[in-house]
């Protein structure tokens, strides 16, 4: 007999519906259609035409649980009667399985999807709000004499899916800790983040974080190239620097090229951030999520090939490792040989990365991470600006100003983390993160110095030598909920600790025969000798040294299941410096001194629900940064300080499947260094920038077939404070106008296909604003076909980046008149991936 859960108040069992085929499948359609106009005033129009909707949409709604551990029926029975949701399932399904406990507020999807944590039971949407269980896999099995046994059930309809899940094709995330540092859905977080899932990256195929954030966040350009050894990312129009680069599962990971494949998303948090991770530049924060090792099985391998000579091959294989799946695995790893469009310019990696994760009990989760990378890059440096000119010089876009192709950097680098979370009740968790990273550079980077009069002699410099940092950070957060005189609280109480030490940089730096000029019109290559680089005197040393420690606070308060504050703070104590010498490592290291720098970090923020699909927010940030640098009193400067008012709104449609999230903000950034006016060889605390501006997020599921990204980001930057005569410049590299569109439509089960553009207007070239970089549009485009092959899926997809072969400048360039990056002309990817 088909077995039902109980509607809220009733005990009725459900009758057999007519709709049994012959073969006994029951079919469930749901049939949608939705009309989407004006993509510009999406937001708007879409919040009228369907509020009426939304309001009735039961699944969005926030209900309380507390359901203790016991049988699966039972739970199932308690869940239908809190959330008024109808289940079918065949009642021999939950024979025998025990549910886990759920206690505290939660969407109905997240309950049904932690109840059913432990076991192989999965859902699937039918109509009329009716929710199906049926077994993965698709067998329902029976073992009781007075149940009939139905045979296999074929569902039409919304399937539901883990977060994690490596067959996800959705583009919207409802949760991210990266706010808050505690499970709290993003509509009820005030604050601004996107995510940017592993559906969104393998649609469109990007091989580096870069991309990912440039076509999918709004105020977000991420840069490499022109000196950088790193992935950096301007946020809000403030750039993240070297030792705010990106965080990796909430912790801090210094300079890196990071590799996608270990990747599970990308979130991003806009505007300060320092009250929950201490020193932080003022614009925000990227964190890089991981793959974690899943109960079920999966393996994938796939090898992609593109324009010029790129060839890549990942593999991706997870599971149990024992009966009781207490013990799981993951093991990604990826091999990189890459050319690019201009000439001498090759690079190649190696990367693998193992996890394990112990789950004994309901109570304890360990996971343990190595990853191994090995980078040969050749640093672009672009074309610089000629004399006079407030535009780049036009060259071939194949062209290179550096030298041969052997002149390479390698960069080798180590990385150990585990973390672990005691669970003391369900209300109550204890969780401790810890990261170790060795990173190495054997450096090699012929740069451009300055263009001559004569607009074609290109004078260049030489870094050469061996850099290399150590990295130990780690964190301990308390996290719990309790009720106080009718009030929900979730709290936060943790510290973290970071130490990053460069013990010593020997380098050879500067202008030098062994790296000649260049004539930028008619180049002549290997004119550098190896063997003259390896009797180069070293002739730079550098010790450098970045450590702190901060204890934070928050308290997340609810009040009418509508109104939610954010509270929260950070003190920090911070110590860094740096010390260069001539002479040797063992002098710089005698003449080291750090700036000891103390801190608090305010956070409050305040969130207003009227109705499940829509929430106002607001609030107020701060954040800091160490200030090293001589004063020509010797006194020590105060710390950079970021300070941000925020509001906007968030809207979720269609079962969560399309999010959207306006944002407009007011952000300064103070207390930065400029040249003592009485000295220039001191400085002097007083220089300011500010960034204001909208931002427009459109992300998810628009229909059963067709997924949209869309953003758009007003930017206002100035230098507001300055004694270089910059007072009322623009920043560096930042577009007052920004935009993006990606969409893809699933034609058939097994075809799709992608269409995209994006928009950037123009930037400056300099903080003098002496050059711009003019705007361009870029369209992309994808197409992909999935094949069933026994067991397996293969799945051929190529994609093509601007198609139009439009002529821009990159939104990497950072190296002022003498380095402008080129973007890449028309470009084709084609991949092959099997799945099983």
């Amino acid at each position: 007999m088909l077995h039902a859960a109980i509607n809220a108040g009733r005990s009725t069992v459900l009758q057999k519906r007519d709709e049994f085929t012959e073969g006994g499948a029951l079919s469930i359609r749901r049939d949608r259609q939705i009309k989407v106009h004006s993509i510009f005033l999406f937001v708007l129009a879409l919040s009228h035409a369907v509020s009426g909707y939304a309001e009735q949409d039961e699944k969005a709604k926030v209900f309380k649980f507390n359901i203790p551990a016991e049988d699966m029926a039972s739970a199932l029975i308690a869940f239908s009667e809190t959330t008024d949701m109808q289940l079918i399932y065949p009642a021999a399904l939950v024979k025998n399985i025990k549910a886990k406990a759920l206690s505290g507020s939660y969407k109905p999807e997240q309950a049904l999807q932690k109840i059913l944590a432990n076991s192989n039971i999965v859902y699937r949407y039918g109509e009329h709000g009716t929710i199906s269980l049926v077994e993965a896999p698709k067998e329902a099995v029976s073992s009781s004499s007075d149940v009939t046994t139905l045979k296999p059930m074929t569902v039409i309809g919304k399937a539901g899916y883990d977060d994690n899940d490596p067959y996800n094709p959705n583009y919207n995330r409802t949760n991210s800790s990266l706010a808050t540092k505690t499970d709290t859905p993003i509509m009820l977080t005030p604050a601004s983040i996107q995510v940017v899932p592993k559906a969104v990256m393998n649609d469109q195929q990007n091989i580096n974080i870069l991309d990912s954030l440039n076509r999918n966040v709004s105020g977000v350009s991420a840069r490499t190239g022109s000196n950088l050894g790193y992935d950096n990312f301007i946020i809000r129009g403030f750039s993240t620097s070297l030792v705010g680069g990106a965080y990796r599962n909430g912790l801090l990971r210094p300079s890196n090229y990071y590799e996608p494949a270990n990747i599970e998303q990308l979130e991003v948090l806009k505007g300060p951030a320092a009250a929950l991770y201490g020193r932080i530049e003022p614009g925000g924060m990227v964190n890089i999520t991981t793959k974690k090792p899943l109960k079920t099985p999966y393996y994938a391998l796939q090898q992609q090939f593109g324009s010029y000579d790129l060839y890549r091959t990942s593999v991706d294989a997870t599971g149990p490792i024992d009966d009781a799946k207490t013990l799981l695995y993951r093991f990604n790893a990826t091999y990189l040989d890459k050319g690019s469009f201009r000439d001498l310019n090759n690079s190649d990696r190696v990367f693998i990365a193992p996890t394990l994760s112990w789950r004994p009990n309901d109570k304890f989760e360990a996971n343990a991470e190595l990853e191994y990378k090995h980078d040969t890059v050749f640093n672009e440096t672009g074309v610089p600006v000629l004399n006079g000119a407030n535009r780049p010089v036009n060259l071939p876009s194949n062209r290179s100003l550096e030298d041969s192709a052997a002149h390479q950097s390698k960069l080798d680098n180590i990385l150990v983390g585990f973390d672990w979370t005691f669970h003391f009740n369900d209300d109550w968790k204890l969780t401790n993160r810890f990261l170790w990273e060795d990173w190495q550079s054997d450096q090699l980077i012929v740069s451009p110095l300055s263009l001559q009069a004569n607009n074609r002699t290109l004078n260049r410099t030489l870094s050469y030598g061996r850099r290399a940092f150590e990295t130990y950070t780690t964190n301990l957060d308390l996290a719990g909920k309790f009720d106080l005189l009718g009030v929900k609280h979730d709290i936060l109480v943790g510290g973290d600790f970071y130490d990053n030490l460069w013990p010593g940089d020997a380098l050879f730096q500067g202008a030098t025969a062994a790296v000649p000029t260049i004539d930028i019109y008619n180049p002549v290559y290997g004119r550098v000798s190896q063997a003259a680089l390896d009797r180069l005197p070293q002739n730079n040393f550098r010790v450098r040294h970045d450590q702190w420690f901060g204890a934070y606070f928050q308290d997340q308060i609810t009040l009418w299941d509508k109104l939610h504050v954010l509270g929260g703070g950070r003190y920090d104590w911070s110590l860094n410096g740096t010390t260069t010498s001539a002479v040797s490592v063992q002098q710089a290291k005698n003449n080291f001194s750090d700036v000891e720098t103390q801190n608090f970090s305010p956070r409050v923020g305040l969130l207003y629900q009227p109705w499940t699909w829509v929430s106002v927010y607001g609030n107020y940030t701060q954040s800091f940064n160490g200030n090293p640098g001589l004063s020509a009193t010797g006194a020590q400067f105060d710390p950079q300080i970021g300070e941000q008012f925020e509001a906007g709104f968030k809207t979720e449609f269609f079962d969560q499947r399309l999010s959207t999230s306006m944002a407009f903000y007011h952000l300064t950034k103070s207390n930065t260094l400029t040249p003592d006016p009485n000295n220039r060889l001191f400085s002097v605390a007083i220089g300011e920038a500010r960034s204001q501006g909208l931002e427009v997020d459109i992300k998810g599921q628009v229909t059963e077939q067709f997924n949209l990204i869309t953003t758009y980001a007003y930017t206002d930057t100035r230098i507001t404070k300055d004694n270089t005569g910059n007072v009322g410049n623009k920043l560096v590299n930042v577009p007052e106008h920004q935009a993006s569109l990606w969409g893809t439509y699933q034609f058939t089960e097994r075809f799709k296909v992608g269409l995209g553009e994006v928009l950037v207007g123009s930037r400056q070239g300099d903080a003098a604003n002496t050059f711009q970089l003019p705007g361009y549009a870029r369209t992309d485009a994808m197409a992909a076909y999935t094949l069933p092959v026994g067991k397996t899926r293969l799945t051929t997809q190529l994609n093509i980046n601007n198609l139009l072969n439009k002529d821009y400048f990159s939104d990497s360039s950072s190296g002022g008149r003498v380095s402008v990056l080129l973007g890449e002309p028309i470009s084709v990817m084609g991949s092959l991936k099997l799945e099983y």
